[in-house]
């Protein structure tokens, strides 16, 4: 079994907490996949504030937190130039 995600804190405001997946990930999990654990971790000091990641892949998503508990994903489409 891996240790919990390790990642980094990329920006914060008053709205949001951006956080970066850093790994290794042969070693961590990645955020994606200890999500329940980077909430339980990160919930007491977000005070309302939404959670947006940069994955292990490099892509951009959000940990949906209720009640201080994770809730899901909310992850958005990256699209290619044409």
């Amino acid at each position: 079994m891996g240790k919990p995600a390790k990642f980094s804190i990329v920006a914060q405001t008053r709205s949001i907490l951006l956080i970066k997946d850093v790994g290794p990930w042969g070693e961590h999990f990645s955020i994606t996949n200890d999500a329940d654990g980077v909430v339980e971790r990160l919930a007491p000091g977000l005070a309302g504030r939404r959670l947006f990641y940069f994955d292990s892949e490099g892509d951009f998503a959000e940990l949906l937190v209720r009640d201080g508990r994770f809730a899901g994903f909310n992850n958005f489409p990256v699209q290619e130039d044409r």
